[in-house]
């Protein structure tokens, strides 16, 4: 009894407490009773600095939409972004420099793709690969060099047994003509040899710039650039130049690449070009260089369907060259079939796909990017 009586005690303690902190809140409410003088301007002074909260309250609110746009549009900047249309010509050669490089690090196995095994075969080729594929040339010179090995035999060949020939490789008549008249022109003005000069290479029938580069880069060793079909678009698409002209192609292009590197900048384009840059759908989700290509998004992005493009080796399909080099060999590449023979059992799954390999005897298939001449 007496611990509850504690007990008691205690917490009344604590109720009296409280009781005296109800007084003393009450005291300000008195006070505040007996000063109704400065009631009056207290709310004026209340109602200034509202006011002023007011539109503190709503300048904050502004600029809330205003970060929220941005972030909208963030998306749209994954693309790769153009380049300004004020590039300066720096900018300019960093960014073709830069994509050389990249395509070096994917095609370290560039070569011409035409198979010669001296100038002469390599000049006659050139000339030969006029609005036809390479495989298609590769395919027909065999015969025409082991019947017609030098300069001398295919000047004195019989034009009819040339045409029967080089009939696969279309407009057979006027190549014809050009190769006997190269030909002679060989053996009567520079004693059998092909020259190595540009101002002597185009005085041949049939021989151009783009001819006499490759050559010129390719038979000795000397800088030149190839301005082919897949040159001119890839370094259009890549916005290099707007030149549509090759002679300016050449000159502009040439402007941006020390001389060393002409020769195999023009097959890294042309590798590009054949493989995944085609002219009608180009491969762009399967690009190794999509984040430099202002053109990114003119063809497949969808990186599965993107694979299905691919040419060549980089769809696993034979190359061009009967006889590549070893390099382009160890680098998965498959060596092209002769004229004639199907493609190997191989490499032919998935032929419906696009970019499959097509017999040798029935070519190219209409419209397709593999009827680009080079």
């Amino acid at each position: 009894m007496k611990s509850t009586a504690k007990k008691t005690s205690a917490s009344g303690t604590p109720a009296k407490a409280p009781a005296k902190k109800t007084s003393a809140s009450s005291a300000p409410a008195k006070a505040t009773a007996r000063k109704p003088t400065p009631a009056t301007p207290t709310p004026a002074k209340k109602s200034a600095p509202a006011k002023k909260a007011a539109p503190a309250a709503v300048t904050p609110a502004k600029p809330t939409p205003a970060k929220a746009t941005p972030s909208k549009a963030a998306p749209t900047k994954i693309t790769p972004a153009k380049p300004p249309r004020n590039e300066s010509h720096t900018a300019l050669v960093r960014r073709a420099r830069r994509i050389n490089r990249e395509l070096g690090e994917v095609y370290p196995y560039a070569h011409p793709e035409l198979d010669f095994e001296n100038p002469f075969q390599l000049v006659v080729a050139t000339v030969l690969s006029a609005q036809t594929t390479d495989l298609r040339v590769n395919q027909t010179t065999p015969a025409l060099f082991g019947k017609y090995p030098t300069p001398e035999d295919l000047a004195a060949a019989n034009p009819e047994e040339v045409e029967e020939i080089l009939r696969p490789t279309g407009f057979f008549r006027a190549k014809t003509k050009s190769v006997i008249g190269l030909s002679k022109a060989l053996r009567d003005d520079f004693g059998g040899e092909v020259p190595g000069r540009l101002e002597d290479l185009v005085k041949l029938p049939g021989v151009g710039r783009k001819t006499a580069f490759v050559v010129l880069g390719n038979a000795f060793g000397r800088p030149g650039i190839t301005v082919d079909t897949h040159f001119q678009r890839l370094v259009r698409r890549w916005q290099w130049t707007d030149q549509t002209e090759p002679d300016k192609i050449e000159a502009a292009i040439g402007g941006l690449f020390p001389k060393s590197e002409w020769t195999m900048l023009s097959h890294h384009v042309i590798f590009h070009g054949r493989r995944i840059c085609h002219a009608r759908k180009p491969a762009c989700g399967a690009c190794p260089i999509a984040p430099l290509c202002p053109a990114y998004g003119e063809g497949e992005t969808d990186p599965e369907k993107a694979q299905k493009l691919l040419k060549y080796e980089k769809g696993g399909f034979p190359g061009q060259r009967l006889n590549p080099p070893q390099s382009y060999l160890d680098a998965g590449g498959i060596s092209a079939p002769p004229l004639g023979a199907p493609a190997p059992g191989a490499v032919v799954p998935g032929a419906s796909a696009p970019g499959a390999p097509v017999p040798a005897s029935a070519g190219p298939a209409p419209g397709s990017p593999a009827r680009e001449a080079g």
